[in-house]
């Protein structure tokens, strides 16, 4: 046996090959993980996933990037599988969530989701506003807006209503309930005549229209919201406008106990007429008793 420099271990076989076959697997998980990442990146087998998803139950467009905000469920996982695994398209992506797009799907059918189902739309905005905010200046705007949200935003979320989102000087809600977003609107109305800024007191238009969009992650599309804002549009210089389906969706006693009544909307002669709404479409306007 040759002498070996003192302190220097004996070879050992058992060590030596555990500490070669360690490498090799090292180098064997590199490998796997990188044929993982190729194959998540592949055209063809997204394609291959997308195809399938549209034969799953739910709607094959859920995670859609046109609206990522809403609240709970399957729409905030979506958001955070988006987090996770990214929102550039990839195997994995397609995979969470079609899985996603069943359980919604579940949900909606034992009546826990929130699919395609009848909601009352409530549309707002501020008329003149984006004149006076041209001369009041940035703080002014800035305090008038959070004024008019203090007032109307809460009447909505205490009767049922759920923000969808804001736009500028406007909302969009929705209710499950077309009595409760009528009841919401009248006090937000009450609310807002406390709000002055700078001279400046707004004065709010509001369109209510009862039917059954589609929602996609928090958000609401299709015909009923665009019938829903073309009704807000109608509303002129601050009134409050529904349409037939929600006056039809009321109790008989709501307007009532309100202190409203209704008159039927009809266009002047000079305003455009509105666009993108069905031609049979009747719209009244709330009037004090």
């Amino acid at each position: 046996m040759a002498d070996r420099p003192i302190g220097e271990r004996e070879p050992h076989p058992v060590a030596d090959a555990q500490g070669g076959s360690s490498a090799v697997k090292n180098a064997g998980r590199r490998g796997f993980a990188e044929w993982l990442e190729e194959a998540n990146r592949r055209p063809t087998l997204i394609a291959a996933i997308r195809r399938f998803r549209s034969l799953l139950p739910g709607d094959p467009g859920f995670g859609d990037p046109l609206s990522t905000a809403g609240p709970g469920g399957a729409s905030a996982v979506a958001r955070a599988a988006d987090r996770l695994v990214g929102d550039e398209g990839g195997v994995a992506r397609e995979l969470g969530l079609g899985a996603l797009q069943v359980w919604q799907a579940g949900l909606e059918r034992v009546g826990r989701g929130k699919g395609s189902r009848e909601v009352t739309i409530v549309f707002t905005d501020l008329v003149g506003f984006s004149s006076w905010s041209l001369g009041a200046g940035d703080d002014a705007t800035l305090e008038l807006l959070r004024g008019v949200a203090k007032a109307i935003e809460p009447p909505i979320v205490e009767r049922g209503g759920h923000v969808v989102k804001r736009m500028g000087d406007g909302l969009m809600a929705v209710f499950t309930s077309a009595d409760r977003a009528v009841q919401a609107v009248v006090v937000a109305r009450e609310h807002l005549e406390h709000v002055e800024v700078a001279g400046f007191k707004p004065q709010m238009r509001v369109g209510i229209h009862t039917g059954a969009p589609k929602e996609i992650g928090g958000d609401w599309l299709g015909v009923d919201v665009t019938i829903a804002a073309r009704v807000m549009e109608a509303g002129g210089n601050g009134n409050t406008m529904i349409s037939a389906n929600t006056l039809q969706s009321l109790r008989p006693d709501t307007l009532e106990q309100l202190g409203f009544t209704i008159k039927p909307y009809r266009r002047s002669f000079f305003a455009a007429p509105l666009s993108g709404v069905p031609e049979d479409l009747r719209i009244f306007a709330l009037k004090p008793l």
